[in-house]
């Protein structure tokens, strides 16, 4: 909770302040399929809890910080090639990647890609959502 709950709420504590003065800014956190599934991928229920949690802080946010010009977004990464991820044993990635349309897990690059749109003025008129970066994984 600490780094994948604690941390998204106080890094928002810390910048909302300056934004609200200048009524503008983003804030794109990370969340996590995990989190939309209620149940963490291969069984982790803390971590799932964890990124619920910033969907929810990520939902009433935007709300809050709306009438400041301000949005806040996350994205939403399924299986993503990190040192995090580099430990899970090949039959258990086997398992996610065969749920994943794309067939593949996702890239660094691709999240950063997401987080750049959210972050531009063409998102400028995007607040409140919930990206998933995901190979097709949600699709449901």
């Amino acid at each position: 909770m600490a780094i994948d709950l604690n941390s998204v709420f106080f890094c928002a504590k810390a910048v909302l302040p300056g934004m609200m003065d200048r009524r503008c800014g983003r804030i794109i956190n990370i969340a996590s399929v995990a989190g939309k599934r209620g149940g963490g991928l291969l069984g982790n229920s803390c971590y799932a809890a964890a990124k619920g949690a910033v969907i929810a802080l990520t939902k009433g946010l935007a709300r809050e910080a709306g009438p400041f010009d301000i949005t806040v977004n996350a994205v939403s990464p399924a299986l993503t090639d990190t040192e995090m991820t580099s430990v899970l044993a090949p039959q258990a990635r086997a398992q996610l990647l065969a749920q994943m349309p794309l067939g593949r897990a996702g890239t660094p690059r691709d999240i950063a890609a997401a987080v750049c749109f959210l972050a531009s003025a063409e998102a400028g008129f995007v607040t409140g959502e919930i990206m998933d970066v995901d190979g097709g994984f949600m699709r449901d």
